[in-house]
């Protein structure tokens, strides 16, 4: 689908929450591509803009143009190639935090609903029970008010909207998601309220476990 008005916040500009020899943390804000569009205007991206400063940078994984927080590059192929193994095998721990419209089912819990494109709406995704692929979300509640609840959500597998489909399911679609909320969730929230909170993973070059966070803007 193509994107209309791509208008990128532009301050801050980049936003760094570590950098060392081997990799690079950001903080990406809500509304600005991961990596380029095909598009020259869909040009500006966290890619591109890290790359305008350290043109090394390696891209590792993605986040949704409207999900904000922790970002990693790696800096050189042979920490791309270490960051991505770590990703494909689903070593790294990633943890979000989004307000949803309603009140969850359980103070905690497990979402376990196999996932598969929506071609005919794209990128849109839907529970797919014969063709889709297995998708878990550890959710908790943190704290809620009259119509909206914060929850953490810690994705076990990372599919594509996996978070926004399966809290869907609950019933509980996030704020601001312009996919899947309907309108009254849709209109509380000026952007979608979902973030990257915190990401630990394996550092390239020393093995240690390592713990990046970024504060939560709506929480």
């Amino acid at each position: 689908m193509a994107l209309l008005n791509y208008t990128p916040p532009q301050t801050p500009y980049l936003t760094v929450v570590y950098r060392d020899e081997q990799l690079l943390v950001i903080n990406k804000p809500s509304g600005l591509l991961s990596v380029p569009g095909r598009a020259p205007e869909h040009f500006d991206s966290a890619y591109t803009r890290v790359t305008r400063v350290l043109p090394e940078a390696k891209l590792v994984h993605r986040l949704d143009m409207a999900t904000s927080g922790i970002m990693v590059f790696a800096l050189g192929k042979p920490a791309q190639s270490h960051l991505s193994r770590q990703f494909q095998q689903r070593q790294p721990v990633k943890r979000y935090h989004a307000r949803v419209f309603g009140t969850p089912p359980a103070q905690s819990g497990v979402v376990d609903l196999p996932l598969a494109c929506d071609w005919p709406n794209r990128p849109r995704q839907q529970i797919d029970y014969q063709q889709g692929k297995a998708s878990q979300t550890l959710y908790r509640v943190m704290n809620h008010d009259d119509h909206s609840t914060l929850v953490e959500l810690t994705p076990y597998t990372g599919r594509s909207h996996q978070l926004r489909v399966h809290m869907l399911a609950l019933n509980c679609p996030i704020l601001g998601d312009k996919f899947y909320a309907q309108d009254e969730a849709f209109n509380m929230a000026p952007r979608l309220l979902l973030h990257a909170h915190q990401l630990s993973l394996f550092h390239p070059q020393s093995e240690q476990w390592l713990t990046f966070t970024c504060p939560t803007p709506f929480a």
